[in-house]
């Protein structure tokens, strides 16, 4: 391992920045190079759902006129157009198009296949490729569209996470004293309650329950380990030189947090994040498995799973969104590992 880290440390570049540096290390990992690739993947699976999987035709002719059903949609979202008096609460699939190009899997998320009456009809099939849940919900589409809430539940909770868990880190950790007591006490206090039952209990009590409230939930129970790591990276560049000059100059305390502490001790924590997105995901799968997660008409990973518990026989319900999980949640941790690899202080020595 020692003769490892000095011959990493002996082929670093001549005035190489350190930016340059970690990003030659992370290419010298072959699992976090697939794991990126494999992440990026996922992230395009996420913005093109809609063009991957949906009832409606990308470009259609109906009636002499050249639609685009799936791109008008996200204006009518927008609010910035409306759906044609005829083409309101239609059946896309049983229109008579003169010509129309559907998705790969022309199904959404919420469409039910309601001729699907048996076990086997539900299984997977060339209608179907990875078969269909009890209401004859197609689960490829499922888990194509739950590719988006799986990140966005991700990057969004671990946002508000982030935010928390940087403000109230660089202050205890930069002021010290009293300060610094507060903020440890209330952290300490934050982390004795059970965090996975304690967000059980709030999506309990609230009779509306949503996307957002989990993600909110999740994000905001989840700073306490980002703060306790910010506090120590900030102890640590707060007394070295160029911290102490900005203060001497007359700087104000935010411009010297912001400007000068928070950019050289944040790296670190945004590497955590990595993992922090994992549990994120982790939680928003256990949630909806427990029947406590996303309201029922938004189709999650977890929710598919769900889905599992009363259809024993459904191997795929279990089986395809499991390894879904599994492929997304080993890919964050694989990069992750290789962001702290390359961030190592011993291989800069």
């Amino acid at each position: 391992m020692f003769r490892k880290t000095k011959q990493a440390a002996a082929e670093r570049h001549d005035g190489e920045s350190y930016g340059a540096f970690v990003r030659r290390q992370f290419r010298k990992n072959t699992f976090g190079i697939i794991s990126l690739y494999v992440v990026s993947f996922i992230f395009v699976i996420a913005v093109f759902a809609d063009v991957l999987a949906n009832e409606k035709p990308i470009v259609a002719s109906y009636k002499g006129e050249t639609i685009f059903p799936v791109f008008k949609e996200y204006a009518v979202d927008l609010g910035i157009a409306t759906w044609d008096k005829h083409l309101l609460n239609v059946d896309w699939r049983r229109l008579e198009y003169d010509w129309a190009v559907f998705p790969p899997v022309p199904y959404s998320p919420e469409t039910t296949d309601k001729m699907l009456v048996s076990l086997k009809e539900r299984a997977p099939s060339a209608k179907h490729w990875l078969g269909t849940d009890d209401i004859g919900r197609d689960v490829m589409s499922g888990l194509i569209h739950g590719s988006r809430y799986a990140l966005s539940i991700g990057f969004v909770a671990m946002g508000i996470a982030l935010v928390i868990g940087v403000i109230l880190g660089a202050i205890a950790g930069y002021f010290g004293g009293t300060i610094d007591i507060a903020i440890s006490r209330i952290i300490e206090i934050v982390i004795t309650f059970p965090r996975f039952f304690l967000i059980i209990t709030i999506v309990a009590l609230v009779e509306q329950g949503s996307i957002w409230l989990i993600m909110a939930l999740i994000g905001i129970t989840g700073w306490t380990n980002i703060a306790r790591f910010m506090r120590g990276e900030v102890l640590r560049v707060r007394n070295l030189d160029y911290v102490s000059a900005a203060t001497a100059l007359g700087y104000s305390t935010p411009r010297v947090i912001f400007r000068h502490v928070l950019p050289n001790a944040i790296a670190p924590v945004l590497i955590y994040a990595a993992f922090g997105i994992v549990s994120a995901i982790l939680f928003e799968s256990a949630l909806s498995f427990l029947g406590f997660g996303v309201p029922p008409t938004v189709v999650t990973w977890g929710s598919v799973l769900f889905k599992a518990r009363s259809s024993t026989y459904s191997w795929w319900l279990a089986v395809y969104p499991g390894l879904m999980i599994f492929i997304t949640v080993s890919a964050f941790n694989l990069i992750g590992d290789a962001l702290r690899d390359a961030t190592d202080p011993r291989l800069r020595s």
